[in-house]
């Protein structure tokens, strides 16, 4: 198989992996396994099962229906202050949540570029411009506002492999203990684990992956015949996602740092272990995770927005250049001008907490529901399983709300 028919063949599931492996995931992994060692790899395991099933479910609808989440969601004529309230919140966390993310996932990538290039900052005045946060969100605005959707699946990919090059050869160099590694997948947690657990879930089962894969399968699938196509496609990228996320946390349990606050940290403390090689492939590693996630976050932002409002979605229309744009502006003036969205943050965490186990619960419902699936409806047992999962977001749900709140 040549290049071209490579990238042919591969459908819109790495740019899933792309979107949860971002800044956020390398700091948590990483402190995890600072902290813990190895002894939470069963619940990155536990995360990508979730995803894979939420994901394989959303994907399924999108073919199947032929319509995306927020159009299905916006179509709906039963119960229409359930839909009304629907609507609201998933727009409020998607815009603020993404902008919010978009902030983070930015001024990460500048993280990484700092292993090759130390960006200057430069005073206007009062403020403070973070010079390699602007050139980044520049270019994640030039690629998303140019390119076709072709040509930045093809970026996203080539980014998701190489990232995915750098994290696994990292923790392969630092030869982690096999029998210690194996134990890790056996579950057992204590009590200082569990906000570690939570987090190392909530990474990786997103609410608004769901809305953007089965916004994207209809692009590369249109007939339920490709179901089978869809489900290769979304769990070898999800497994590999989790692959990544496992060897930046095989990574951080190698540090010699005295203090881990960050992937950065760890890099610095792997230097005794095989040199300044160690910061160059983290960098990467952060670099890549950033972009990938700068570029996934404002497209999915852009089709739950036009979506819901009834707006064209495809990505060179008028709306979602204007709402990826604006993504891209909000993250771009919080990450280059310093300022910390303490409270944007804040209100994404509550609406995120509110949004996962809802949308979760909604996609599970309709894919027990024959008059909208038929024959691809879930089987009982199948149901079965996706409850369990739901139950898991239900609880990463109360725990983000809770966190706002100063509940735990």
């Amino acid at each position: 198989m040549n290049i071209k028919n490579f990238f042919r063949s591969i459908g819109p599931g790495p740019l899933i992996a792309a979107a949860f492996i971002g800044p956020g995931t390398v700091t948590v992994c990483t402190l995890a396994g600072a902290n813990f060692g190895f002894s939470l790899i069963w619940a990155m395991v536990l995360s990508i099962v979730a995803t894979v099933i939420l994901q394989e479910i959303s994907g399924r609808i999108g073919i199947v229906t032929g319509s995306d989440l927020s159009s299905l969601l916006r179509n709906q004529t039963e119960r229409p202050i359930f839909r009304l309230f629907s609507m609201i919140l998933v727009l409020l966390a998607i815009v603020l949540g993404n902008a919010a993310y978009e902030s983070g996932n930015i001024s990460g990538a500048n993280l990484g570029l700092a292993f090759y290039w130390e960006a200057p900052t430069l005073n206007l005045g009062r403020l403070e411009l973070q010079l390699g946060n602007f050139l980044l969100g520049i270019l994640a605005f030039l690629l998303l506002w140019t390119g076709s959707y072709k040509t930045l699946e093809r970026i996203l990919v080539v980014l998701v492999i190489l990232m995915s090059l750098a994290f696994m050869i990292t923790a392969a160099l630092t030869k982690p203990d096999l029998s210690k590694m194996l134990s890790g997948f056996i579950p057992s947690w204590n009590e200082a684990e569990i906000p570690t657990l939570v987090a190392l879930i909530g990474t990786t089962v997103v609410p608004y992956n769901l809305f953007l894969y089965a916004s994207l399968v209809n692009k590369q699938w249109k007939n339920p015949s490709d179901l089978p196509s869809m489900r290769r496609d979304i769990s070898v990228s999800v497994i590999l996602g989790g692959v990544v996320s496992m060897a930046i946390l095989i990574v951080g349990a190698a540090n010699t740092s005295a203090e881990i606050t960050s992937a950065i940290d760890v890099s610095k403390g792997l230097e005794s272990v095989f040199g300044s090689f160690a910061g160059y492939m983290m960098g990467f590693g952060l670099l890549a995770a950033g972009m990938t996630s700068a570029l996934t976050a404002p497209l999915a932002a852009g089709f739950v927005v036009c979506g819901i409002l009834g707006w064209d979605q495809e990505i060179k229309s008028k709306p979602m250049r204007i709402t990826m744009g604006a993504i891209v502006f909000l993250g771009l003036f919080f990450s280059s001008l310093g300022i910390k969205p303490v409270q944007l943050i804040t209100l994404a965490q509550l609406a995120n907490g509110i949004l996962l186990p809802l949308i979760s619960g909604w996609i599970i419902w309709i894919a027990a529901q024959h008059s909208i699936l038929g024959k691809h409806k879930n089987t009982l047992t199948a149901s079965g399983i996706a409850i369990l999962i739901w139950l898991i977001t239900l609880v990463l749900g109360v725990k983000s709300v809770g966190a706002v709140f100063g509940w735990f």
